[in-house]
């Protein structure tokens, strides 16, 4: 009898073939060479018919040649973490494509000679915020403190309340991260008050900066003080504050949320916040305050090592000047419209055999902003079984678990994702 490996094509054939060739041009040879041996040993061993190694193939390979996977956020965590936080809008990632390739991202076209870097998302920026003298970009919040605190106070003291001394996700603590830069730091207070006295006190020739830390994942309620930005001029040293959720103006949906504008209205000298949260861009740490303040930081050798690439800036410039990012739009749905989504979708799966209702809900923004705050939203509910299978289904559906039952919240999902949230739950089923 005639070995049936005889028959299977061998690896030159299948890569010429015309679907192949393509998905090795758009996802890498050695990728797709991979997919090809896999197949062939599969004909080999007799799993599948030596005919249906280039269909094999085509079906072992994945959409991207990057491994990452997009994700439908029912969480009802508007910037989450382990999601990447806030979504990009279309002008963003259109921006994005543009700068890919070779671009003027540090060349002035007029003179043909070498431009300031990111001049353009600089400019956005400060038009963004008024009050800000001028504005330097690293690549995250952690490097904008850090930057600061090197820049501005290393081998001297940063005075800082002992209450604002936060650990944020993955064990990351703010005063870990200040000593690491060479800069001591000088606490004051008590965990839940602090007094102008206590601040005035520690101020002294050997302060490199007063240091405000939002405390973005946690809320001190009850017998606490806490002294406000504007009572900190005055004190004979830079008032540096981190407002971390990057909210650039006040929002009305989150009056008591810290933002860039009021706070340098207030006395800072210094703002520091993140892209990627509040303002809905991407991964940055934003710096804004005193010309003199931001010029000694971006001159200072480390600025190169925290430098953002063309693709960040171009980002963040049509962040700033595009249209409203799927952040704000989520902050902006109303309970109303929310619900009524969830019941239409309840509808269609109950009318496929599914267990389901709709229900009010409550969402929150996660990411470090707004602790505490809770924003209506409206769910879908499941039954408990469905968490696991939309996690693991195409697109990969993320929900909620509560009282023993999945909750796809809609609070982050914009509403033309619906059919494509439709269709995940009824492949899980």
């Amino acid at each position: 009898m005639a070995d049936p490996r005889q028959h299977v094509p061998g690896t030159d054939r299948v890569l010429a073939h015309p679907e192949v060739a393509a998905a090795a041009e758009r996802l890498g040879r050695g990728l797709v060479k991979k997919a090809v041996h896999a197949a062939q040993q599969r004909a080999r061993t007799g799993e599948i018919d030596a005919s249906h190694v280039v269909a094999e193939t085509l079906a072992g390979l994945p959409d991207s040649a990057a491994s990452s996977r997009p994700v439908l956020n029912a969480t009802g965590v508007l910037l989450h973490t382990n999601l990447g936080r806030a979504p990009l809008s279309r002008a963003a990632i259109d921006a994005m494509e543009r700068a890919a390739g070779t671009t003027d991202v540090e060349l002035d076209l007029d003179t043909g000679r070498r431009g300031p870097r990111g001049a353009a998302a600089l400019a956005a920026l400060c038009a963004a915020v008024p009050l800000a003298e001028a504005a330097h970009v690293v690549n995250n919040g952690a490097a904008a403190l850090s930057l600061a605190a090197t820049a501005l106070a290393q081998g001297r003291e940063i005075v800082l309340a002992r209450g604002e001394m936060v650990e944020i996700g993955d064990g990351f603590r703010i005063p870990e991260l200040l000593t690491a830069t060479g800069a001591r730091l000088h606490e004051v207070g008590t965990t839940n008050r602090v007094r102008l006295d206590d601040y005035r006190s520690a101020v002294g020739p050997d302060t490199g900066f007063v240091l405000k830390v939002h405390p973005s994942n946690f809320v001190i309620t009850g017998f606490t003080s806490a002294v406000p930005v504007d009572a900190l001029r005055g004190l004979g040293a830079p008032v540096v504050v981190d407002i971390g959720s990057g909210l650039l103006n006040p929002h009305p949906v989150l009056p008591q949320e810290p933002d860039a504008t009021s706070t340098l209205a207030d006395g800072a000298d210094l703002v520091l916040a993140s892209g990627d949260k509040l303002l809905g861009g991407p991964q940055a740490g934003l710096l804004l305050g005193r010309a003199e303040i931001v010029q000694q930081l971006r001159r200072h050798p480390l600025a190169r090592a925290m430098r953002v690439d063309k693709l960040t800036l171009a980002a963040l410039e049509a962040t700033l000047r595009g249209p409203l990012t799927p952040t704000e739009q989520s902050l902006r749905r109303d309970q109303p419209s929310l619900l009524r989504r969830a019941e239409s979708l309840a509808t269609g799966f109950s009318a496929a055999g599914i267990p389901a209702s709709a229900q009010c809900s409550e969402a929150t923004v996660g990411g470090g902003g707004a602790p505490g705050v809770t924003l209506p939203s409206a769910a879908v509910v499941l039954p408990e079984r469905f968490a696991e299978l939309l996690r693991r289904g195409t697109p990969p559906v993320l929900a909620c678990i509560a009282r023993d039952r999945c909750l796809l919240d809609l609070a982050a999902v914009p509403p033309e994702h619906d059919d494509e949230l439709r269709r995940a739950v009824l492949a899980a089923a």
